[in-house]
């Protein structure tokens, strides 16, 4: 059973399916329960300026698709590193 605010099943903490489409706030707090923390706000900042998730409209909210957004926040990780001066 999906959590209202956030549309993600709190047993796991992720949405039921890689195709599921997300809102904002619901993106944040699966990304975040991921292991990818990061605010509604930064992902609705990034959607204007760039550098964010794809995403489609419908009406005026913004939708992510749970499979690109996690491809999108595993691709920002840096390579492994063995210490902090590599």
């Amino acid at each position: 059973m999906n959590t209202p605010e956030t549309g993600v099943r709190p047993e796991k903490g992720f949405p039921p399916n890689r195709d599921a489409l997300l809102t904002r706030e619901q993106l944040a707090a699966a990304l975040t329960t991921a292991g990818f923390p990061i605010r509604p706000k930064t992902i609705a900042t990034m959607a204007s300026r760039g550098g964010g998730p794809s995403f489609r409209k419908w009406s005026n909210r913004a939708l992510y698709r749970w499979d690109e957004a996690l491809i999108w926040a595993e691709a920002r990780l840096s390579r492994p590193v063995r210490n902090t001066s590599e």
